[in-house]
């Protein structure tokens, strides 16, 4: 079939569509009609239809997950520098601790627990704090137990004493915490008589 015509048969489809038309109350064949007409059980488009959909929704889990790492490598960003101070707090609270015992030494103390109050205010504008204090119940989580004894004033399973003091950035540990816990007193000390 030449060229000119398939030209005319195209054009007299066309004006026996017209007609067929205007027969039919003038009424125009919409697009879901013509395909209809023409491949009523294509599912091409529906398909194309979910990969599509598919490929958005993966692309908008893909983007909340980039912003998740994101956030949580800001979070984190100065994690080893922190980690690094600790060393540092350390030593200043081993400062203060054996330094005030000599009265000679009182103005270097007052200055080093500045020196320590500045650098505690500063990290913790990071989000840096302390873990453990005498009293609080024994948390494996936060806390590792180096010794166990026995102590009237303090419950079984609570902290009696830090020994290194631990630190969480913004919930998540950077340092446990070394502590002695108290243990169960023996049962020949409890009185069991009612």
């Amino acid at each position: 079939m030449s060229k000119k015509e398939m030209q005319e048969k195209m054009q007299n489809l066309n004006e026996e569509i017209i007609a067929d038309n205007a027969e039919n109350n003038n009424t125009a064949l919409n697009i879901d009609d013509c395909k209809a007409l023409i491949c009523p059980s294509c599912t091409v488009q529906k398909e194309a239809e979910e990969v599509r959909l598919r490929a958005m929704a993966e692309m908008e889990n893909f983007k909340k997950r980039l912003q998740k790492e994101k956030d949580e490598q800001m979070a984190y960003a100065a994690e080893s520098v922190l980690a690094d101070l600790l060393p540092t707090l350390d030593n200043l609270d081993l400062a203060i601790q054996y330094g005030s015992k000599d009265e000679a030494c009182k103005d270097t103390i007052m200055g080093v627990e500045m020196t320590k109050k500045l650098l505690l205010d500063a990290i913790k504008k990071h989000g840096l704090e302390p873990v453990g204090t005498p009293g609080e119940a024994f948390n494996p989580e936060f806390h590792e137990a180096i010794a166990q004894e026995e102590h009237q004033d303090v419950p079984a399973g609570h902290i009696i004493n830090i020994m290194q003091k631990g630190y969480v950035l913004k919930g998540r540990l950077l340092r446990s915490a070394k502590v002695t816990v108290c243990k169960t007193q023996n049962s020949s000390r409890i009185n069991t008589t009612i």
